[in-house]
């Protein structure tokens, strides 16, 4: 009497990993470039595969979106590990911000999927564990003096999406440098820029 047979999942061949990758990195660079209005076909050409390859790896374009912010947010929670590890706490969280608003304000498909699919993103950031990351961030600069103590991790995110709203004009066309804006709000967080009760 045999065994009977366990289904185990096969690896992907090396073509259809290569695929993926293509259909990725093309969905990227559209949607930093175009935001949500990308259509799967244009990514499709810039990949240069079908259509139906990007439908083979991403069956919704809400799935696609999902795979590019899972790789934005871990990338920002690796920033955020690099900046715990910074001597000076406050130099830490600038580092942190720097590179979440220039990811934020770089990337249109990702500053209007934070704010139109606040779910998914947040999903993401949670399984990258950018949250317990952020809040470390903030205790360790607040304990050091130099973050204003009303000031909430919570806080972060917001400041980061408004980066990279104020960043665009209604045309989309920039309206202020992501670095301006960001000088901006790291000033008013430090203590002396709270306000008098």
């Amino acid at each position: 009497m045999t065994s009977p047979q366990i289904d185990t999942p096969r690896p992907q061949r090396a073509d259809a990993r290569r695929n993926r990758a293509l259909v990725l990195e093309a969905a990227r660079r559209q949607f930093a470039e175009h935001g949500l209005e990308t259509q799967i076909d244009g990514i499709a050409r810039r990949a240069g595969v079908g259509v139906g390859t990007v439908y083979r790896h991403f069956p919704t374009k809400e799935a696609l979106l999902e795979a590019l912010a899972t790789v934005r947010f871990e990338g920002m929670a690796e920033a955020a590990r690099a900046a715990l590890e910074v001597t000076d706490p406050w130099q830490g969280f600038v580092d942190f911000m720097t590179y979440a608003a220039r990811t934020m304000a770089e990337d249109r498909g990702l500053a209007e999927a934070t704010e139109q699919l606040a779910d998914t993103c947040g999903r993401c950031a949670e399984a990258a564990g950018l949250p317990e990351l952020t809040e470390r961030l903030v205790r360790r600069a607040q304990a050091s003096g130099q973050l204003r103590a009303d000031v909430s991790a919570d806080d972060v995110p917001a400041l980061v999406l408004g980066i990279g709203r104020a960043v665009r004009g209604p045309d989309g066309a920039p309206a202020m440098t992501w670095e301006r804006y960001l000088e901006i709000v790291l000033a008013g967080v430090r203590p002396g820029a709270a306000r008098a009760s």
